[in-house]
């Protein structure tokens, strides 16, 4: 005969267990089934130049593309033997957490809160909050320091150039359209933003200046989804940055993008 303790404890832990399971995302794919399947999906940025855009052609092109592309070839043997899907940037974990894809390589940058959720990889690029001006006279951190300095409302951005530069004037703007017309109409002297995104604008605009100077540091890494059956993946694609940074190959591609 069954005791009444020995059910309810039953019943307990198996009350926990389809608790869990109701609260527990839809796992990726383990490393074995992408092998299988013969592609790698991988989520991508398709509207930031220099990190993942599409080319007058319409394909997908940078630096991300390129990381990409290239852990397909690590895992699978061939370069093109990934699928690239461009995502939000609300959806860049989520699209991990749901088993959409099997990775997010979209501009994700390491924090402790993300870290609770999914798994990060060895940074691939080092990104942080930097600085574009067309005026000659700033060439370097303290040209700015009384000066008026655009910022996008509300963004990490705020914090870090009050750390650093708290003497300057900080200037709201809801877009990248509003800081470049700002600037144009002489209403700021600069604008702050990641570097990966000014790398783009002044490609973009060519009279505009990136700032050597990195105010904050940004480990840009690869999303991988967390558990015990993703060890070998997320082994295998730390194993291949460590081998891509020693090797110069993320510095030469960087470099190629126009990434400082």
């Amino acid at each position: 005969m069954v005791s009444h303790k020995f059910f309810s404890f039953s019943l307990s832990i198996g009350l926990v267990a389809m608790s869990f399971l109701a609260t527990t995302p839809i796992s990726s794919a383990e490393l074995e089934e992408i092998e299988q399947r013969g592609k790698l999906i991988v989520a991508v940025k398709d509207n930031l130049r220099p990190l993942g855009f599409r080319g007058e052609d319409g394909n997908l092109q940078g630096l991300e593309i390129d990381i990409a592309r290239h852990l397909a070839e690590e895992l699978l043997g061939e370069p093109d033997a990934v699928v690239l899907q461009p995502v939000t940037n609300l959806d860049r974990l989520n699209v991990v957490l749901n088993g959409k894809v099997d990775l997010t390589i979209a501009r994700v940058s390491f924090t402790e809160s993300r870290a609770r959720l999914v798994d990060l990889s060895e940074y691939y690029y080092l990104d942080g909050t930097g600085l574009v001006t067309k005026d000659a006279s700033i060439t370097e951190l303290e040209n700015v320091a009384t000066r008026k300095i655009a910022v996008i409302k509300d963004s990490s951005t705020i914090p870090v150039v009050k750390d650093a530069l708290p003497s300057s004037k900080l200037v709201g703007v809801d877009s990248y359209e509003e800081a470049l017309s700002l600037l144009e109409k002489g209403g700021a002297d600069a604008f702050a933003a990641d570097k990966t995104v000014l790398a783009g604008w002044v490609q973009e605009y060519p009279q505009y200046r990136l700032l050597s100077a990195r105010l904050s540091g940004e480990a840009l890494c690869v999303v991988i989804p967390k558990g015990l059956q993703y060890t070998r993946l997320h082994r295998k694609v730390n194993e291949a940055i460590a081998r891509w940074q020693a090797e110069g190959w993320l510095a030469e591609r960087a470099a190629a993008w126009g990434l400082p």
